[in-house]
């Protein structure tokens, strides 16, 4: 023990030196540490814990699907008013305007105004207001575009979500006026106060009918698009300008002909078989009743037929007078 303590004093301060040294350091390096964690007191750990936190559940993610976090945003559905003009010429108005209804029936939509007039050459034009879902918008669309030959289209859409938002945001906000002057009406006590408040009200749920129509209006043109149909006929001019006929043609043109012709032979007959049935009835009458009651006249000496004249019996030819006499005797 004694050994150990017989240590010379040049080492002994070396030590100490040492040691408050490296105590020094220590402290510094405490204080900074204790200091960037005060700074941080006030939020910063929970965002650097939260960033983290972020950063390790990203990290998977962006290893495993790299495609995801760089592909674009997808728009969500707003409120769209989508409207469509058509012009298409067709060769028989009425039929293609049947089919256009029946298009839209059934993708579950109605038929509107419906306007019908004849042109200056005759031929027949209508114009027609369709109604169809937004979701069958498109494939309706196509199917009016098939029914001719289309001459001219027009398609527009309109985006209206402020306009919806806006009108939403006010009626709220005027239902819950509406709800505070009646409440105000309620705990009134004098009769001006009330007749105020009546005047008021009557102001703001006048208001608030007219948002209610709007919006309801706004709902009916975003959920149905509108379709405006044009059918026209072709010219006498258009058509005597199509192309020379061919065989298919011939053959369809003949046939009609030949079923026109029979159709009219037809009435024809039709029409002179009452006539017909008369003349065979008198006729019948005259040759059963009427004819052998007459009385027959006897044919005339120089009758003839178409073969030439009839012939005449002659007389036979007298004996001689005087050999009869000879044989009296």
């Amino acid at each position: 023990m004694r050994a150990r303590r017989s240590v010379r004093p040049v080492q002994a301060l070396a030590g100490v030196l040492l040691a408050a040294a490296l105590a020094l350091a220590g402290c510094s390096g405490g204080g900074a540490a204790d200091t960037t964690s005060d700074g941080d007191d006030g939020g910063g750990n929970a965002a650097v814990q939260e960033g983290g936190k972020e950063a390790g559940a990203a990290a998977p993610d962006s290893g495993a699907g790299g495609a995801k976090a760089s592909a674009p945003p997808r728009l969500t559905a707003g409120h769209i008013i989508r409207t469509a003009s058509l012009t298409v010429r067709v060769k028989d108005v009425p039929k293609a305007l049947d089919k256009a209804r029946a298009t839209v029936e059934n993708a579950g939509g109605y038929v509107g105004n419906e306007t019908t007039a004849r042109g200056e050459e005759g031929q027949e034009e209508t114009e027609v207001v369709l109604r169809v879902p937004v979701d069958k918008y498109d494939e309706v669309l196509a199917d009016l575009e098939g029914t001719g030959t289309l001459l001219e289209r027009t398609a527009k859409a309109q985006d209206v979500t402020d306009q919806v938002v806006d009108v939403e945001s006010r009626i709220t906000s005027q239902r819950a006026s509406v709800t505070r002057i009646r409440e105000l009406m309620d705990r009134a006590t004098r009769l001006s106060d009330v007749v105020t408040l009546e005047g008021e009200l009557s102001t703001r749920q006048s208001e608030l009918e007219s948002l209610l129509a709007r919006q309801e209006a706004l709902k009916d043109r975003t959920t149905l698009a509108t379709i405006t149909l044009s059918l026209h006929e072709p010219a006498h001019e258009e058509v005597a300008k199509d192309d020379d006929p061919g065989v298919v043609d011939a053959l369809t043109g003949g046939w009609d002909a030949f079923v026109t012709m029979l159709r009219w032979i037809v009435v024809a007959l039709a029409a002179v078989l009452p006539f017909a049935a008369v003349l065979a009835l008198l006729l019948l009458v005259w040759l059963r009743l009427l004819r052998p009651r007459l009385p027959r006249r006897p044919a005339p000496a120089g009758a003839s037929t178409a073969l030439g004249p009839l012939p005449v019996a002659r007389p036979a030819p007298e004996a001689p007078r005087s050999q009869e006499g000879g044989e009296e005797n």
